[in-house]
């Protein structure tokens, strides 16, 4: 590895000499919608110095409306609908690119179409940073090979896969990143993560870095005055009790099980406490979403639960919660849990998440086998003992900090791997 990295930091110094501009490296994604991924690499550019480090992004869109098999960015910009970071990208100076989004049945198209990018676009990236694993294998050898860059990563942020067709055509894709050479370095936000994305043989040999999913932890810390400007908004009195959930509406965020359990929270909360009211807030959008919501009708609970879509502002929405509740199938590493620790909430999540989330006393876990009463139970335990967020939230921003969830710690380590190839250990 040692020998990899003296290699890089050769190649990255010798593509800079003379050079004023910044290293420019290329983060590949499905979107830059508002995800948990994207939010994380957004907190980080905003965090590095950008006049010696540029972000750019490779993203991709369905090629049916050009009407072409092998499209160029050019062309699938001229179609595809703006995300949510295509503003805030450019304006820290970033550019976006497109490429077809891969289906399966244009494999051959996908691969004549990341050719042709990075042909076009050869030496424009010191460094290629794949954070899309289902086709790392395919567009990280060709990064290096046509687009000449000196540093190709490959980064787990999952630990699981959706089931039916769809994952097992995506650990098929991965199988090349569980040996190397597919890409120069790779990098998990978890070892759950890491495992699952490059085996267990790479990781015990060392070959996979865990870098933590940071967060801007100052961000998220409580607010009265912003937690009352938004319950306020939600016409939520403050004696109410509001449980909150953050996550896209798919098959791994569990949400039908969610809504199961909060029904028994409501449940057991006519017994234990028949003079207080609860509400459910849910951000995030999805495919699921409608499914969900006719969940919450059959169920008649349609008063107590709130789907508030996608917001920027969601820093202020934890703070208005007084509770966090995320049973997922599988993550990566949540950084919403995280989040939900820098704004001082209690946390139940699934034993199914890795333990490295369990970063403060905030955090307890369930099996999600378990009835969904018992769920409600322990909710309605911790109800009773809430931490005095006023005065605890600095105790938890530092917790999450010395444990290397701070943007700003994060930003310039991963910007001195850039410059350098290597992390200053």
């Amino acid at each position: 590895m040692e020998d990899k990295n003296m290699e890089n930091n050769s190649q990255m110094n010798n593509s800079q000499a003379g050079v004023c501009e910044p290293i420019r490296v290329l983060h590949v994604f499905g979107r830059v919608g508002l995800g948990g991924a994207e939010s994380r690499i957004m907190d980080l550019y905003r965090n590095i110095d950008r006049d010696k480090i540029q972000f750019d992004f490779l993203v991709h869109y369905s090629a049916k409306k050009t009407g072409k098999m092998a499209p160029t960015s050019d062309e699938l910009l001229a179609v595809r609908e703006p995300d949510f970071y295509d503003e805030a990208i450019r304006e820290l100076g970033g550019n976006i690119y497109v490429l077809p989004r891969f289906e399966g049945k244009n494999f051959f198209a996908y691969k004549k179409a990341i050719s042709n990018f990075f042909s076009e676009n050869r030496g424009k990236w010191q460094v290629v940073h794949g954070h899309m694993t289902s086709t790392a294998a395919l567009y990280l050898p060709v990064a290096r090979k046509k687009g000449g860059a000196a540093v190709t990563i490959a980064h787990s942020r999952n630990a699981g896969t959706e089931p039916g067709l769809k994952g097992i055509a995506t650990k098929i894709l991965r199988l090349p990143l569980k040996r190397l050479g597919t890409a120069d370095h790779y990098f998990t936000c978890s070892e759950k993560a890491g495992r699952a994305v490059f085996g267990d043989k790479l990781f015990d040999q060392g070959y996979v870095r865990t870098i933590p999913n940071a967060i801007d932890v100052k961000k998220f810390a409580y607010d009265a005055d912003i937690r009352n400007k938004i319950r306020a908004e939600l016409g939520v009195s403050e004696d109410e009790i509001v449980i909150g959930h953050v996550g896209r509406f798919d098959y791994q965020k569990n949400h039908e099980y969610l809504i199961r359990i909060f029904d028994q929270v409501l449940k057991l909360a006519k017994e234990k406490m028949p003079d207080r009211k609860l509400l459910l807030i849910m951000l995030g959008q999805g495919s699921l979403m409608d499914t969900v919501k006719a969940q919450v009708n059959d169920l008649g609970i349609q008063d107590r639960v709130r789907f508030l879509g996608l917001k920027g502002n969601s820093s202020d929405y934890y703070r208005a919660m007084d509770y966090f509740l995320f049973p997922s199938f599988f993550e990566g590493l949540p950084g919403t849990v995280v989040e939900a620790q820098a704004a001082g909430l209690k946390c139940l999540i699934s034993d199914t998440i890795t333990t490295e989330v369990d970063i403060t006393e905030l955090v307890s876990r369930m099996d999600i086998r378990k009835d969904p009463s018992e769920w409600a139970g322990k909710i309605l335990e911790d109800l009773a003992h809430l931490p005095d967020r006023q005065a605890e939230t600095p105790r938890f921003e530092q917790e999450l900090a010395d444990a290397g969830f701070d943007a700003q710690t994060q930003a310039k380590a991963i910007s001195y791997f850039y410059e350098h190839g290597s992390f200053k250990d």
